[in-house]
C-alpha cells in the first residue's frame, strides 16, 4: 500500500453511527492507512467526543473558514502522507477501496483518481429519480464510464490526491463547496482543473472498481432536495465560471448534457410507453432539472460581481465525465 492519509470531515452529531461506520471502514482497509483524520467543521461538542471515543484517530478542528473546503484544507495540512484520500463521514468504504483509489497511480502522470460512489436510500430509491441525477445525492450517476478512464474531476464522497501538488496549488477554494446543510459544491472540479493546469499533462481518473456507499436520508429522496440541490449546483458553476471559464467549468456538464440526459428521456418515455408510469416521472424529473441548474447558473452569473469568462451556457451534471 501506498503512503496514504484517509480524511474525513463532519459538521455534526446527527451523523455520530454514520461516521463511527466511515471512520471503522477507512481504517479496516487492507493494507491499512498511514493514518485516519477526522477534521470536525466548527462543533466543540462533535469535536470533544470524537476525540474521546476515537482514540486512534487523528482529530483536529477546522482552522479555517465553516465549511467543507476548508475541513478539507486542514485535513491536507495535517496529513503526513504522499497522498490523501477522502471519505465522506456518511459513507462506508467497501473492502479494497483504498488499494482501488491508489493503484492508477503506478502510472506517475495520475494527479487525482476518485471512486464509484452507490446510494443506499433510506426510505427506498424515489421512483420518480433519474439515475443521470444521482450526483444530487453525491452518487455516481448515468453516463459516467464502466471502466477505468480519465475524467475531468472525481466526485468528492470518494476521491484521492497526491498530497504535495495538492498543497502547491492551494487546496480548495471557499468560495465554492458546501457549507453546512447548503446543497451547494463543485471545489473538487475547481481542484482538478487548476492541478492540471499547474502540472500539464496529469490525468484525473475514475476507478469503478473502488467503491463506497453513500448513505442518503429521507429528506434528499424529496422533490424540494433535488431541486434545491439542482438550483445550487447552477450557482456553484457559475462561479467556477467566474473562476476559471466556462470551458473548462463546463465541459463535461455539456457532454452529459447533450449525451446522457437526452438518453435519458427517451429511456423513460420508452418505459412509460411500456407501462412503466415511473419512466415518465424520471423524464419529467431530468427536463426540470436541466431548467432548474441552468436557472442557477443564469442567477448567479446575472448577480456576480466577478465577469463570467464565456460563460454562454451551462447544463446539468454532477461535475465528473468523461
Amino acid at each position: 500500500m501506498r503512503d496514504v492519509s484517509v480524511i474525513v470531515c463532519a459538521y455534526t452529531l446527527d451523523r455520530w453511527e454514520q461516521l463511527a461506520r466511515a471512520l471503522r471502514s477507512a481504517a479496516d482497509q487492507v493494507p491499512a492507512p498511514a493514518e485516519v483524520i477526522l477534521v470536525v467543521d466548527h462543533n466543540p461538542e462533535l469535536f470533544a467526543r470524537a476525540r474521546e471515543a476515537f482514540p486512534e484517530v487523528h482529530v483536529v478542528e477546522n482552522a479555517g473558514v465553516r465549511g467543507l473546503s476548508a475541513g478539507r484544507n486542514t485535513g491536507l495540512a495535517e496529513a503526513t502522507g504522499e497522498y490523501v484520500a477522502f471519505l465522506d463521514d456518511d459513507a462506508e468504504a467497501d473492502p479494497g477501496w483504498l488499494e482501488g483509489l491508489l493503484s492508477p497511480y503506478e502510472d506517475e502522470r495520475v494527479i487525482a483518481t476518485g471512486g464509484k460512489v452507490l446510494p443506499i436510500w433510506e426510505t427506498g430509491r424515489p421512483r420518480w429519480m433519474p439515475e443521470e441525477f444521482d450526483w444530487v445525492v453525491g452518487c455516481s450517476y448515468r453516463g459516467l464510464p464502466e471502466s477505468e478512464a480519465e475524467v475531468r474531476n472525481p466526485i468528492g464522497c470518494s476521491m484521492s490526491l497526491r498530497r504535495k501538488p495538492a498543497a502547491d496549488a492551494g487546496g480548495f477554494r471557499t468560495e465554492v463547496g458546501r457549507v453546512g446543510t447548503i446543497p451547494a459544491g463543485c471545489e473538487e472540479t475547481d481542484l482538478a482543473i487548476r492541478l492540471r493546469r499547474l502540472l500539464p499533462g496529469s490525468s484525473v481518473v475514475y476507478a469503478p472498481g473502488s467503491t463506497v456507499r453513500h448513505h442518503v436520508p429521507a429528506k434528499r429522496a424529496r422533490w424540494s432536495y433535488f431541486w434545491s440541490r439542482c438550483y445550487q449546483e447552477g450557482r456553484s458553476k457559475a462561479i467556477l465560471s467566474g473562476l476559471e471559464g466556462s470551458s473548462a467549468a463546463l465541459s463535461s456538464e455539456r457532454s452529459h448534457a447533450f449525451k446522457a440526459l437526452p438518453a435519458g428521456v427517451l429511456r423513460g418515455l420508452s418505459q412509460a410507453l411500456r407501462g412503466d408510469i415511473g419512466g415518465a416521472q424520471r423524464a419529467a424529473a431530468i427536463v426540470v432539472g436541466l431548467y432548474v441548474t441552468t436557472l442557477g447558473y443564469v442567477s448567479a452569473a446575472a448577480t456576480s460581481r466577478r465577469p463570467l469568462r464565456n460563460a454562454s451556457s451551462t447544463t446539468a451534471g454532477g461535475g465528473q465525465s468523461s
